[in-house]
């Protein structure tokens, strides 16, 4: 796993823990708070963040809540192997084997990007440990919608030659994904810390390329058993916090999710990028809090 250098403890303050995954890897997750609880707030980030973009969220519930916020493998802190099966099948067995390593009963999600499907596909696996859902600017449902730029990301070439040669995917986010404020420069460079040569990359283009846009696709019939189990969590308290201004994860899926969950509370800002929790810090972590609270 990436060492934690000097510059970056700041900012994120933790002690990573590690856990090997059912096919070997090493995967570096944080647990903080909560004093060993079987419940706890479980983060999943997509791509091509890592834990470090739950970092001010794991301080503002860590003091009276458990929070469990792992990097994928491949991606922040974790092992990055080159022959791993990044696909969303291994993902979802990935974070249900860490579940079950921490012996947790009753798991809350807070789901971003692609962690959506991943998230969504735990828990209709495990619907009874499910409590509180936290949905940032995701999806976990197929959508025929893809922004030409990623679809040029997902080709096996050029697409790869980007991605990993030219750090086409992680190196734009960290301002395209941004609308009322600029990361900092130290933000900047703890979100491309893990990503940082052609070797280190190879799960943020395997991720692209596991986006399934139609049946033939091999994760189609994962994310199709994934919106299947959508439906099972209508009556559990969900919070949808969307940012407007997302190039990817536009309006559309906004609305779906309002449709396939009907009584969550939603809160819509208009301003915000799809790095929501960072760029709406100081309305959406005291939201946040509340909601967990109650």
């Amino acid at each position: 796993m990436t060492p934690i250098p000097d510059w970056l403890r700041p900012l994120y303050p933790f002690s990573p823990r590690s856990f090997t995954t059912p096919r070997g890897a090493r995967l570096s997750y944080l647990d903080e708070g909560g004093a060993g609880s079987s419940e706890a707030v479980l983060m999943l980030h997509g791509n091509p963040t890592w834990s470090f973009y739950y970092r001010d969220l794991v301080k503002t519930l860590a003091p009276r809540l458990r929070c469990v916020a792992p990097d994928h493998i491949g991606m922040g802190l974790s092992d990055k192997p080159q022959d791993y099966p990044y696909n969303l099948e291994t993902r979802i067995g990935d974070i249900a084997a860490l579940v079950s390593h921490l012996g947790l009963k009753r798991v809350h999600l807070v789901v971003h990007d692609w962690g959506g499907a991943i998230g969504f596909g735990f828990a209709a696996r495990h619907p009874g440990l499910i409590g509180r859902i936290v949905v940032l600017n995701t999806g976990a449902f197929p959508s025929s919608s893809i922004p030409a730029r990623i679809a040029l990301c997902k080709t096996d070439f050029w697409g790869t030659a980007l991605v990993r040669g030219l750090n086409g995917f992680a190196g734009p986010a960290v301002w395209m994904a941004m609308a009322r404020r600029s990361l900092s420069s130290l933000e900047k460079r703890a979100y491309l810390l893990p990503y940082d040569s052609w070797a280190n990359r190879v799960a943020v283009d395997a991720f692209v390329k596991d986006i399934p846009m139609h049946d033939t696709h091999p994760s189609w019939p994962t994310l199709k058993l994934v919106e299947a189990g959508i439906a099972r969590f209508r009556e559990n308290p969900v919070l949808i916090i969307w940012g407007g201004r997302d190039f990817c994860f536009h309006d559309g899926f906004y609305t779906e999710w309002r449709q396939r969950l009907p009584g969550s509370d939603a809160h819509y800002l208009a301003d915000a990028g799809h790095y929501v929790l960072d760029d709406a810090r100081d309305e959406v972590l005291p939201r946040l809090a509340s909601f967990f609270r109650s």
